[in-house]
């Protein structure tokens, strides 16, 4: 029990460093938009863009958009609670990876109109911290979850 505990304070930690750390990008690349820095070469690049989309840059926006991503945050906030009382701590940490980088992004929306996007991926996206935590604790809640019914 003790070592679970540890090991949700130690992802938790985790979490909120990442997002503190996407922060500090986003505000460091919206302060030098101009610039662009390789960081592997030609295929990953430190280069600001706004988004005004969601989402792989699906073309969706707005006020109802920040709303329904407002909602969703809040369904998360409830989702992680029950997980947290249940003891599956380790639904509880994938959810609370995706709710810190959701509401990264939603504060982005908020206060500029846009997501600020740093990191491009050749042949991909431009994409930030939060988004990557996002997709990561999808990822992990889904391998949870299957793990768990396997057994």
């Amino acid at each position: 029990m003790l070592k679970d505990f540890k090991k949700m304070i130690a992802i938790n930690l985790a979490v909120i460093f990442f997002v503190a750390l996407d922060r500090f990008f986003k505000i460091f690349a919206f302060a030098n938009q101009a610039g662009e820095v390789n960081i592997l070469g030609e295929i990953l690049k430190f280069n600001y863009k706004a988004n005004f989309y969601i989402a792989f840059s699906l073309p969706i926006s707005g006020v109802w958009l920040n709303a329904a991503i407002g909602l969703i945050i809040l369904l998360l906030i409830y989702f992680f609670v029950r997980m947290w009382l249940i003891g599956r701590r380790d639904l509880s940490a994938c959810l609370f990876a995706v709710i810190v980088g959701a509401a990264s992004n939603l504060f982005d929306r908020l206060k500029y109109g846009f997501v600020i996007d740093y990191l491009d991926l050749k042949y991909f996206a431009v994409f930030n911290l939060a988004d990557a935590m996002i997709v990561a604790g999808v990822v992990l809640l889904l391998i949870s979850i299957y793990k768990k019914e396997a057994v």
